[in-house]
């Protein structure tokens, strides 16, 4: 009896320290998250401005800070022809607070206000949690201040039918060797078009989709090469070369059918719905395109009747795997001269952190610019690619001038119009 009574005693002490344990750790938890360094009753009005036509998932995040800050109004503007008007609106008398922004709008001097408006975001003061997102997206400036932050980002890849693969006994596939070995076994299994994408226009084609990573990776450590590209030197058009003799080749191994892919009207809507009708195991597209997935999914009676799996994964266009071309997205900066800047950058200090960002993202349906990518399974597969190949244009430094020019050039040898010779002495010459 007194054995038992000692053993029942023991079991309830270790319970009662793993209930001790497990609240302390829940406070800790707690702690650790995000505390109001404003007085919490402070009413004003803070006004975010941007291209799109709805910012649902901002909103979301707007209702999350009010639960700290209730008497703080917050609202999302959509501003008509965005990029060329808001310096305009940053020069107004509604000038926002918080304002979308773009890498590439450094440097060139019609964009200048949207960088001259900026607050340095980089400045320990403001205790942005700039840790939690991936370094390579973020913009480098030559006087190291930094006018925004990444809350979104981008790549190219392709959406997969994983519920294809499975039922075909194929896996997904990691080099470019097993690309072609995967779409030649699903075109004797009796699918016609293994690999689609959209090919009616130049603008984040199937052409530029699969090129463009493994050209960033051509020239990733050649800095000489990078500066004539920019410069639009007719001699960079030889470093184009590799990419569009690879170009050549995809289409060579059968790899997509161009005739079905010209059927593809546009490179959102219509690639989201060709690709739910289920008889295509792999569609080429950007994370702008798997954005609008989700809500399409009831809007397509194909997919309705017959739902499947699928995730977002990059094309492997080398034999030493596929590369995760690195992009930002959507970049907010602060308005140095916001009336209410102080509750501008508590709200930055609020949504800068994991948590909130990847909140949004899975919101919005956009890849998250955080370090960790595996809370969303439709990406995850980016974020398991190696370090080594992982690719900024960040970084790099190519701009977009010369970015439009391998879309020009690739786009051409990719629909026949042109012949590599012609494209490489092109470069420097093709217009937007």
């Amino acid at each position: 009896m007194k054995k038992t009574m000692c053993m029942i005693l023991a079991a309830l002490m270790i319970l009662c320290l793993v209930a001790c344990g497990s609240q302390k750790q829940e406070e800790t938890i707690e702690e650790e998250g995000f505390k109001p360094a404003l007085d919490t009753s402070t009413s004003c009005h803070i006004n975010v401005v941007g291209g799109y036509d709805n910012f649902e998932a901002l909103e979301a995040e707007f209702d999350r800070f009010n639960e700290y800050y209730p008497n703080v109004e917050m609202a999302f503007t959509k501003v008509d022809d965005y990029n060329n008007m808001i310096g305009t609106v940053l020069n107004g008398n509604d000038a926002p607070d918080i304002y979308v922004n773009y890498s590439w709008m450094y440097g060139r001097e019609q964009y200048g206000d949207s960088i001259d408006h900026a607050e340095n975001l980089a400045d320990p003061a403001l205790g942005l949690d700039l840790d939690c997102i991936r370094n390579n997206i973020i913009l480098s400036t030559d006087d190291g201040t930094l006018p925004m932050v990444p809350v979104f980002s981008n790549t190219y890849g392709m959406l997969v039918n994983n519920d294809l693969f499975e039922k075909e006994g194929l896996s997904v596939p990691t080099t470019y060797k097993e690309l072609v070995e995967v779409c030649n076994a699903f075109r004797k299994k009796g699918y016609d078009s293994p690999m689609m994408g959209f090919t009616n226009e130049e603008t984040t084609s199937l052409f530029t989709l699969t090129v463009y990573p493994f050209f960033c990776e051509t020239v990733a450590n050649d800095g000489e090469a990078v500066k004539k590209l920019n410069a639009l030197d007719p001699s960079a058009g030889e470093y184009m070369r590799s990419s569009l003799e690879k170009m050549e080749q995809f289409l060579n191994d059968g790899c997509v059918d161009l005739d079905a892919c010209a059927e593809i009207e546009n490179n959102y809507d219509a690639v989201i719905l060709r690709f739910f009708e289920g008889d295509v195991p792999m569609m080429t597209c950007s994370g702008d395109t798997v954005s609008g997935t989700k809500k399409r999914e009831s809007r397509s009676e194909a997919f309705t009747a017959n739902p499947f799996a699928y995730t977002f994964v990059p094309i492997p266009m080398s034999d030493d795997g596929a590369c995760f071309l690195d992009m930002p997205n959507l970049q907010f900066s602060v308005n140095k001269e916001s009336q209410n800047l102080d509750m501008a950058n508590e709200f930055m200090r609020f949504l800068v952190t994991s948590q909130e960002l990847n909140e949004m993202a899975q919101n919005k349906g956009l890849m998250s610019p955080t370090k960790d990518l595996s809370f969303n399974s439709v990406y995850a597969a980016f974020g398991a690619v190696p370090e080594s190949r992982v690719i900024s244009p960040e970084v790099i430094g190519l701009t977009d001038d010369a970015v439009i020019q391998l879309r020009q050039a690739v786009y051409g040898v990719g629909t026949g119009a042109m012949t590599v010779d012609e494209a490489v002495a092109g470069y420097g010459s093709f217009t937007q």
